[in-house]
């Protein structure tokens, strides 16, 4: 591995995975996860495309949504899902319900169905009664596929309940959207001084006419009416309605407003709350006005004569509104009311004091449930004081269901201030990424700001690999990704990662089961960054295939550079990769991975394979996807030999240990032992760090045979002492017989069996090695085996248990001869004992290899 420096700024990922700290759960923020819903619905009816017949269209039900992606079914089918099907939203052929009858098209239910119903238009007004159908405007035009939060555009016009009168609106424009958080001004006074930040979900915020269909004013706002007068007021509201009603908002953005829950609040009740100028402080409240069952007005409590302390209009659910003695049962200081004379603030003083009551505790909602954040988590939080701020924020106590945060990076330091955990004002850690909005950072990173990381390179050089953009390389060669464009050819639909096909050597099939079946919709290369990412940590060696996608490249591609990330046993790894971002790209991308990874090429990629891999891979020699590495081997000369063991260190001398597995004795060409060591040292063991195949060239000049270089290479383990595999190796060479100070010979035993110590006869080129009964005749090469012909060797061994296994994990003869007791202990989770059975029989597979298949 090579180190480079880095420039690091703030970053959420680095900044979290450099100081341990806790990111707090997405499933947390409530109102977050409701914007990123798809605006069909599960139910929803509309007319599509018959796949059975041409020109022909037939109703359908939406069963699932995934991003632009819907699962439909045919009606008629019932409950039967073996015709479900997927299809995009841009590019299917799917209109509204009553389309067809429009159009003069023909509504045909499909082949498989067609004589289940003698009446199929009885059939339809009976399944069409009552049911909801798909809006017309999400199916064509401007709008078609887009989410809720991206149909309120610029210039959308809302309405907005009055902060003062409850029963008061007026319209309100949207001037920006932010993932949902919009930015409004008042219709009549578009200055940017009386902008008002709130989430699209806020109960204050609904659609254009409203109001007028409930009876209630639209009035211009209470504190700021005097600003204009009543006709430039009227006059501006008739302008923005009738430009409004050309492309009216539609009313699905609504759709997850909550209901108001009716309370049970009187006058004069008292209460705590979070402060609504100051929310740094909890304190008594009053309710001093019931408008109706939803509504009621709660005033700060102040003592002092000729006080006009602030109102607030709060319906059951508001957050913040708290029981009478809470702040004492949590341990939290609640602020006396100005005015009043004791320094001791005691409610049941206080009560007979003023003589109030206090409000009931069922007037309030659960008022102990955290919802998952805990101390010294981290968000994203608005900045009371400057609502247009978001800044990184940290969870400095919960306390029930309020939350103290401190915001970092804020020039100039306010108190933690205390939020609900169903406010919509704080949002998970890279929502401001995201959304492309600045995020106020810390003003010290933990980060260094030069920082030495290990990047992993995809062959072993020595020179340095540096992660940014060469001085030399032409402008916007990697430029970020362009971020004005939704479903552009910057954006791809899902990524499937299809569990059944062949997964190749590297990549465990068991952690592949594991993974979700699809990532995505999104921009290319984000999508492609989580899908590969997901797929190292899925490897036996996530650093070996970190390193095998870096060279995955195309000069002709448009790419941007990413980091891929790895950790293997307490170790990470880096790597900076070229990643495609263009939606044309992808398929090919992906191609070019599984090819590299030596899987099937539809193991992830665009195209979902449901029963049967178009490439038949379940069926197919598994050698297929493999590309070997081919390197020469031959016998080196006498003097070659000679002159290594001259040059090379002798082997520290080690207590000998009981072998494990024995290689039998072969013929003496020595294919694929070519190392670094002495000849005379002929010991060999397995790495547990890196799991490599060799394409290095024997020392040999003379005549070469091709052979699968890692079906032999044992590379040396680095970091601590080997564990040491007998396998012995002599060799011979053509004339006099060496004499046995220049050749030693050793001899190993096994568990199961005690090979015999060798001889040697002159004029010939092969030692015989003398055995029990556990010697093993192959009828056919391992290397040509499929994962049955495995499963069947296993099953006929006394490991029989493990066989089930090597099926789940796709194992075939070519995976077979590459374990070793490491990865069978860590990738089947064995025990020492049962894994050592079991590598015993795989080594006799590889001595009755050695021995009748690899010269």
């Amino acid at each position: 591995m090579d180190c480079v420096e880095e420039e690091v700024d703030f970053n959420w990922e680095e900044y979290l995975e450099d100081t341990g700290v806790t990111a707090a759960p997405h499933t947390s923020f409530r109102h977050v996860e409701i914007s990123l819903q798809s605006s069909f619905q599960p139910g929803m009816k509309l007319e599509v495309a018959n796949k059975g017949s041409l020109d022909t269209y037939w109703v359908a039900t939406i069963i699932t949504t995934c991003g632009q992606l819907l699962l439909l079914r045919y009606c008629g089918y019932g409950e039967d899902r073996k015709a479900d099907f997927w299809c995009d939203i841009m590019t299917a052929e799917l209109h509204p319900v009553g389309w067809c009858t429009q159009n003069n098209k023909t509504l045909q239910p499909p082949d498989a169905i067609k004589e289940k119903y003698n009446d199929w238009a009885d059939f339809l007004v009976k399944e069409l009664t009552g049911s909801r159908t798909a809006p017309p405007n999400l199916l064509e035009g401007p709008l078609r596929g887009k989410n809720t939060v991206d149909l309120i555009t610029v210039g959308s016009i809302l309405e907005l309940r009055d902060a003062i009168e409850p029963t008061v609106h007026w319209a309100a424009q949207v001037q920006r959207n932010v993932g949902g958080r919009l930015c409004l001004s008042y219709v009549g006074l578009n200055d940017s001084v009386y902008y008002i930040w709130m989430f699209y979900l806020d109960t204050r915020l609904r659609p254009l006419g409203w109001a007028k269909e409930n009876n209630l004013s639209m009035e211009p706002p209470t504190d700021l009416c005097g600003l204009r007068s009543r006709a430039e007021w009227t006059e501006a509201l008739e302008a923005a309605t009738a430009e409004a009603m050309k492309s009216p908002l539609p009313l699905e953005v609504f759709k997850d407003h909550v209901d108001l829950h009716t309370h049970s609040f009187k006058t004069g009740m008292k209460l705590e709350m979070v402060s609504t100028t100051e929310p740094f402080h909890i304190c008594p409240v009053s309710v001093t006005k019931v408008y109706n069952e939803y509504y009621f007005e709660i005033t700060l409590d102040d003592l002092t004569a000729e006080a006009t302390p602030p109102s607030v209009v709060c319906h059951a659910d508001s957050p913040g509104i708290l029981p009478v003695q809470w702040c004492m049962k949590n341990g939290v200081v609640l602020e006396r009311p100005h005015g009043f004379e004791s320094q001791d603030f005691d409610w049941a003083d206080y009560l007979k004091h003023t003589g109030t009551e206090a409000a009931p505790d069922v007037c309030f909602p659960n008022a102990f449930h955290s919802k998952g954040f805990c101390k010294e988590m981290w968000l994203e939080a608005v900045n009371p004081l400057q609502r247009s701020e978001i800044c990184v924020a940290r969870i400095t106590q919960v306390k029930g269901r309020l939350l103290w945060l401190r915001l970092e990076g804020l020039t100039k330091p306010i108190p933690d201030c205390i939020v609900d955990v169903d406010s919509m004002d704080i949002f998970p850690v890279g929502w401001c990424e995201a959304n492309s909005y600045p995020l106020i950072p810390l003003l010290k990173p933990v980060s260094r700001p030069q920082k030495k990381i290990a990047v992993v390179q995809p062959e072993k050089q020595l020179n340095r690999l540096t992660p940014s953009q060469p001085p030399d390389a032409p402008p916007n060669m990697c430029s970020p990704m362009d971020t004005g464009l939704v479903n552009g050819k910057y954006c791809c639909s899902q990524l499937f990662v299809n569990h059944r096909c062949f997964s190749g050597p590297y990549l465990n099939k068991g952690r592949i089961a594991e993974l979700p079946q699809a990532v995505g919709p999104g921009k290319c290369a984000v999508v492609l960054k989580e899908i590969l990412t997901m797929l190292i940590n899925s490897a036996y060696k996530p650093g070996r295939v970190l390193r095998e996608l870096q060279v995955v490249e195309d000069p002709q591609w448009n790419c941007q550079e990413e980091t891929l990330k790895a950790k293997y046993k307490g170790k990470s790894y880096r790597s900076t990769m070229r990643i495609v971002r263009t939606m044309e790209q992808v398929a090919e991308f992906c191609r070019r991975v599984c090819e590299r990874l030596q899987c099937c090429p539809n193991l992830f990629g665009p195209t979902l394979v449901s029963d049967k891999c178009p490439e038949n891979c379940s069926s197919q020699t598994k050698t297929k996807y493999t590309y070997y590495k081919k390197r020469k081997v031959g016998r080196p000369s006498l003097g070659e030999i000679a002159q290594d063991g001259d040059m090379t260190k002798p082997a520290r001398r080690r207590k000998k240990r009981k072998a494990i597995f024995v290689q039998k004795k072969r013929r003496t060409s020595i294919v694929g032992y070519q190392t670094t060591e002495s000849p005379q040292d002929s010991d060999y063991y397995y790495d547990d760090e890196d799991f490599e195949e060799s394409g290095s060239e024997g020392s040999s000049n003379s005549p070469h045979e091709e052979t699968p270089a890692h079906m032999f290479k044992e590379a040396p383990r680095r970091g601590r002492p080997p564990r040491r595999v007998a396998l012995q190796r002599r060799a011979t060479h053509p004339g006099p017989e060496p004499s046995d100070k220049t050749t030693s010979r050793r001899t190993t035993r096994s568990v199961s069996y005690i090979q015999n110590q060798t001889t040697k006869q002159a004029h010939t080129e092969t030692e015989c090695v003398k055995d029990n009964d556990d010697r093993l005749v192959l009828e056919r090469n391992p290397l040509e085996w499929s994962v049955s012909d495995v499963v069947d060797f296993i099953a006929s061994t006394d490991c029989a248990s493990l066989a089930k296994i090597f099926q789940e994990q796709d194992i075939d003869g070519q995976a077979l001869l590459l374990l070793t007791l490491p990865t069978v202990q860590e990738c089947m989770d064995l025990k020492l004992g049962p894994a050592i059975k079991l590598c015993h029989q795989i080594e006799r597979v590889k001595v009755a290899f050695y021995s009748q298949y690899a010269n």
